[in-house]
């Protein structure tokens, strides 16, 4: 058999684990070699994705473009068509989602031909004609937007003001803010990505009009700024503003814009890339994947090596150390240190947006070399994690997917009117099933995802049928319905790691022995209409480690993350986290009769017994992901200590004056909390409150006679902060946490000096923040009195 690809082999390899294959990783050869078919020649067949498509497709045309484009309007001096939207649309981040909005209806249109979704995205563009062309009349010179910012009296005005003042080198900025407006440049980012796409669909001249324009007016803003005003600007969040003018220089030859791609460079966070180092612990994660991806295409568009070697190691730092098991990454937005994953399970991993925007850097590496290993991470994180983020009653979107025990998904509501980040990104990935299942190189088509679908291989005259019901069964065959003159040609079936290359390929009903290369079943022949191949995969249960943690572990069925089923969202879950206790624990597993993958367990999780599920589906029910694992002597001697804590919480709370449960209406208002820069939050079941640069907090607790102690809660993997406490006014203590006990809470204990209490049966509580510092957060705070010594 010849080789299809000579770049596909070529090289020297290194490797990275994925989920446990090795990924070969070769020098980066040009552009572009392999590519995936067009979602316009896809068409789903009945599964969970064709009905999550369908389901967003509803959603979306239930939105009005006149309520997205309110402000675009309003601030270009036009009267607006429609009220605004509520959420993040009525924020200084207005106007993020008219580009996500954009995005997914060319998405739409392709995936599905509805030529309502393209009649939409041409009416926006045309409406942004217009509004650019007006504050052109009024020396707008090519801006076109609907961002805001706050003013002193906290009113929120056109936005465009803050470009010009940092134009003249007036730039104040905390890192998601800049001059008074929320990342203005990422909402610009996604303006500027929504005009290209609908450019690039069917060809509108209009559109590329607009980016040019938009494009223009903030070169004129970068070329005003030194390189030392150029970084304090990109320190605030500008997606992949990057990759927009790499976007420009492509579509219209002009170097003018690849050098404002290249300048568009953040050097403290994609420096250490570039030299292969991850420096990539409490930086914001999903602010720099766009960046990670404007570097791919200025690497496909230029040639330059560096930007590829970044984007690889970015790539590999993150799905090897920094990703959960659904392939998520993120907690509470941050990335922490290399593989500490297992001290970070709680209910705010996994932002949508990083993996929609980890998936797109996956097919810019794919389609530099494919390897299987890419898509076993991508195939991974979109069967576990997008898919789980959609909730198909509905079409809300999750902005988090959480992995601690007994979490529940928060969905969007569309009546509710969020217009998080991740509604954006959520819309643009329910629009989209279709666009990785196969690629070409121009001799071999690749099938990537087993998801069932029609298509068409243009350049061959093939017309094809993918049918399965994997991952739920092992099986999948691809029917050739049409095949062209240039018959021969290599169909190469992705084998995932996971299956150790025990895969069964049969052409037509007989089995054939394919050549495996780089994670592939290849089999190349003369091919005829009716043509059937057919793949089956093994589908068993095994236990897999959380990158850094050994006993810490999730149970997978194929691609599947299964997790314990704790019951329904609406019934409050109070239990202790499950643990897998014994050697042998997946021989407790067994198969339940069902349509979908069920298993029971008997004996080998403590404290109950539970049913395993698909997670991805659990939509409206609470979840266990991840397991520690003992020996039978090891889980006696946790639930020893266990019920140790449990003592002296009770003897505590004997000894407690009065709680305060911060971050919860009733009790706040109960305790008269006034606050200034201060936010309330949850996070692993607790609610907290914090303050930030200055800010502060203060709430009325009750006191009595004698020798009293503040104990303030706190979670123990904090960066290093100091802040103020104080009592009546009077400072008791500067305090400061740095990582105190990692992956836990801990409980941090003040004495009171008796004269601020004395005569009193009550006094002012105040957390404030040290400027540019936070205080806290705080989990809630409790005075009670001192042991008897």
């Amino acid at each position: 058999m010849k080789t299809t690809r000579r770049e596909w082999m070529a090289g020297t390899a290194v490797t990275a684990l994925v989920g446990g294959r090795a990924l070969a990783t070769a020098p980066v050869r040009g552009l572009g070699k392999v590519r995936s078919l067009p979602l316009r020649d896809v068409r789903l067949l009945p599964s969970d994705y064709a009905r999550a498509v369908e389901v967003n497709r509803l959603y979306l045309l239930s939105l009005s473009p006149d309520r997205f484009l309110h402000n675009f309007r309003k601030y270009a001096g036009l009267e607006p068509k429609a009220p605004i939207y509520g959420g993040w649309e009525s924020d200084t981040i207005a106007g993020h989602s008219l580009g996500h909005y954009m995005s997914a209806l060319v998405l739409m249109w392709q995936q599905t031909g509805d030529a309502e979704c393209r009649r939409r995205a041409d009416y926006i563009v045309e409406e942004l004609a217009l509004v650019q062309a007006h504050r052109a009349g009024g020396k707008g010179g090519g801006y076109v937007g609907g961002l805001g910012r706050k003013t002193r009296e906290g009113q929120i005005v056109d936005g465009e003001v803050i470009f010009h003042e940092v134009m003249a080198g007036d730039i104040r900025s905390g890192g998601f803010d800049l001059n008074g407006s929320w990342s203005p440049l990422y909402t610009v980012h996604k303006v500027f990505a929504g005009l290209l796409d609908v450019h690039e669909a069917w060809g509108n001249a209009r559109a590329l009009q607009v980016a040019l324009g938009l494009g223009a007016y903030f070169k004129r803003m970068f070329d005003a700024l030194n390189d030392a005003q150029m970084q304090a600007v990109l320190g605030c969040e500008y997606g992949g503003l990057n990759e927009s003018y790499a976007e420009l220089y492509a579509r219209t030859g002009d170097a003018q814009w690849l050098a404002v791609a290249v300048r568009v460079h953040d050097r403290r966070v994609l420096d250490p890339l570039v030299a292969q180092e991850d420096k990539l612990a409490n930086f914001h994660a999903n602010t720099q994947v766009p960046k990670l991806i404007g570097l791919a295409r200025i690497h496909e568009l230029n040639g330059t090596p560096e930007p590829a070697r970044a984007a690889q190691f970015f790539w590999n730092a993150v799905t090897q150390h920094h990703s959960y098991v659904i392939g998520g990454n993120a907690d509470r937005e941050y990335f922490s240190e290399p593989d500490t994953l297992a001290d970070h399970i709680t209910e705010q991993t996994c932002e949508h947006c990083n993996s929609y925007n980890m998936l797109k850097l996956t097919r810019h590496l794919y389609g530099w070399q494919p390897d299987g290993a890419l898509f076993d991470y991508y195939e991974r994180t979109h069967l576990n994690h997008v898919m789980a983020a959609q909730d198909p009653s509905n079409g809300g979107f999750t902005y988090m997917t959480p992995l601690m025990s007994g979490a529940a998904r928060g969905y969007s509501q569309p009546d509710e009117e969020a217009f998080w980040c991740c509604v954006g990104s959520g819309m643009e990935s329910h629009a989209k099933h279709g666009d990785s299942i196969f690629w070409e190189d121009g001799h071999t088509l690749f099938v990537n995802l087993y998801i069932p679908a029609q298509a068409q291989w243009a350049a061959r005259g093939v017309r094809l049928r993918l049918e399965t019901r994997y991952p739920y069964e092992p099986d999948t065959s691809l029917t050739l319905e049409k095949v062209g003159k240039a018959a021969h040609f290599a169909l190469a079936l992705r084998v995932p790691g996971w299956a150790q290359g025990k895969a069964l390929v049969a052409v037509n009903g007989a089995t054939v022995v394919p050549v495996l290369r780089h994670g592939y079943a290849v089999v190349e022949r003369m091919w005829k209409v009716g043509d059937r191949v057919s793949l089956v995969l093994p589908l068993d249960l095994r236990l897999e480690a959380v990158p850094g943690a050994p006993d810490t572990v999730a149970v997978l069925r194929g691609p599947m993350v299964m997790a314990a089923d704790l019951g329904p969202t609406e019934v409050e879950w109070t239990g202790v986290d499950p643990a897998m206790v014994g050697e042998a624990p997946l021989a407790a597993f067994r198969p339940m009769v069902s349509d979908r993958p069920r298993f029971a367990t008997q004996g080998v999780l403590r404290p109950a017994n539970y049913a395993f599920v698909p997670f991805y589906s659990q939509y409206e029910r609470r979840s266990a992901v991840y397991f520690k694992r003992f020996s039978e002597a090891a889980w006696k001697t946790e639930e020893a200590g266990f019920l140790a804590d449990q003592a002296k919480a009770r003897d505590i709370a004997a000894r407690s004056v009065d709680v305060m449960h911060l971050g919860e209406m009733q009790p706040e208002r109960d305790h008269g909390l006034t606050s200034d820069l201060s936010y309330p939050l949850s996070y692993r079941g607790k609610n907290g409150r914090d303050a930030r640069g200055g800010g502060y907090f203060d709430f009325a607790m009750k006191v009595k006679p004698g020798p009293l102690v503040l104990q303030a809660t706190y979670w123990g993997s904090e960066r290093k902060r100091s802040f103020d406490i104080l009592v009546d006014g009077v400072k008791i203590v500067t305090a400061t946490i740095d990582n105190d006990r990692p992956s836990k809470f801990f409980d941090a204990e003040y004495p009171i000096p008796e004269a601020l209490t004395k005569g009193k049966t009550s006094v002012k509580i105040r957390f404030e923040a040290h400027d540019r510092e936070t205080a806290g957060p705080v989990f809630g705070v409790r005075i009670f009195t001192q042991a008897p010594s």
